[in-house]
């Protein structure tokens, strides 16, 4: 079993406040989650909309099977997400808010060897955010730097 499979999105962090986080299970057909075994996803450009009551995950790109045959999947399609209806309820309150959207940050396969996906609610950062976390970044990397000497 391919336990400790973890695809992250790293552009998440940079680009976005994170404020509250919720892990969610996935629908995959059977050609995804073996793609996903592999480790062959990205998750840059994904992001998370409402249809209806549900919550789908949009430009998610899991590369199509190697093996796959006509049954090969779309590698771009929306998927649907796995949440209660409590925590659903709770997502559309607050993203209703001005400037609040939900961006997948994590996708990964746990224990039982399901594919999960941990989503967040974010705020976009303003230019000058952005700088400051750079700086952050850097003088804490300084500082790790100075401890070894």
């Amino acid at each position: 079993m391919a336990a400790g499979i973890s695809i992250k999105n790293k552009k998440a962090g940079f680009e976005y406040f994170l404020t509250e986080e919720f892990i969610c299970g996935i629908v995959l057909t059977g050609t995804e989650i073996k793609s996903l075994r592999e480790g062959k996803a990205n998750l840059t450009d994904a992001y998370c909309a409402f249809e209806g009551n549900e919550l789908f995950v949009k430009n998610l790109h899991i590369s199509e099977y190697k093996y796959g045959t006509y049954s090969n999947h779309e590698p771009k399609r929306d998927r649907k997400l796995l949440l209660n209806r409590r925590e659903l309820r709770k997502i559309i309150t607050k993203t209703r808010e001005k400037g609040l959207t939900i961006i997948p940050t994590l996708l990964f396969i746990n224990e039982k060897g399901l594919a999960k996906i941990k989503i967040a609610i974010a705020k976009g950062k303003k230019l000058y955010d952005k700088r400051e976390t750079l700086k952050t970044k850097d003088n804490r990397r300084e500082i790790e730097r100075h401890k070894d000497y």
